[in-house]
């Protein structure tokens, strides 16, 4: 599976797991309900989705320059960290704001899910690049 189609297929399977997993997280994280914590996951899950298409397509972008075909360890790591420092920028902020805490407790906790994201990530793109296979930047 290539091109967009994997793209869609990627993003949505990731997203709905991690929406399952995040819920829980922001609600014990941030003491709040599971339903405020449930709907600024889908929140997060769309800003998510969007980082994501921009980040991939730029990181297939350089991918594709690269002489070292495949996607080893040190690749899968630093497009791991790339994504979750991105995102990091992205919903400090929102959490502070959603959740009425401080900028630093916000901080906090976007460290926790990022730490979680991180192993997360890597699972799951070594997973999906299992039973999918690897995108034509990568062969």
């Amino acid at each position: 599976m290539q091109g967009i189609r994997r793209k869609v297929v990627y993003v949505g399977l990731y997203e709905l797991f991690a929406i399952a997993f995040s819920s829980t997280g922001l609600a014990a994280g941030a003491n709040a309900s599971l339903e405020r914590a449930g709907a600024i996951a889908v929140a997060t899950a769309v800003i998510a989705v969007v980082w994501n298409l921009v980040y991939n397509t730029l990181f297939e972008r350089w991918e594709t320059r690269q002489r070292v075909r495949g996607r080893g360890l040190g690749r899968r790591v630093a497009h791991a960290v790339g994504f979750e420092l991105g995102f990091l920028v992205l919903l400090v902020p929102l959490f502070s704001w959603w959740f009425g805490i401080s900028f630093q407790h916000a901080l906090v906790l976007e460290i926790g899910l990022a730490l979680f994201f991180l192993l997360y990530t890597f699972v799951f793109n070594w997973s999906f690049d299992k039973v999918f296979g690897l995108p034509a930047s990568a062969q």
